[in-house]
């Protein structure tokens, strides 16, 4: 990637794919509505699923970490 995407830039992008924002949060198991709120501005990506949407969607740098389960280390 070469740079941070504003969030008209994803969702061009998201167009450009030709894939829609429910489709989009499906693929990445993410949920739909917080999706919607982060490319819209309601959500600014700083915690938990919306932090996720966001990196997921190119407009912010960071990790997206899958818990681990009961048992695991």
């Amino acid at each position: 990637m070469h740079g941070i995407r504003t969030a008209a830039q994803a969702k061009a992008w998201l167009e450009q794919q030709g894939k829609s924002v429910q489709e989009f949060a499906r693929e990445h198991g993410v949920d739909p509505a917080t999706t919607y709120q982060v490319l819209a501005g309601r959500k600014k990506g700083r915690r938990g699923e919306a932090h996720k949407v966001a990196v997921l969607l190119g407009m912010k740098q960071g990790l997206t970490v899958t818990p681990m389960e009961p048992g695991q280390r």
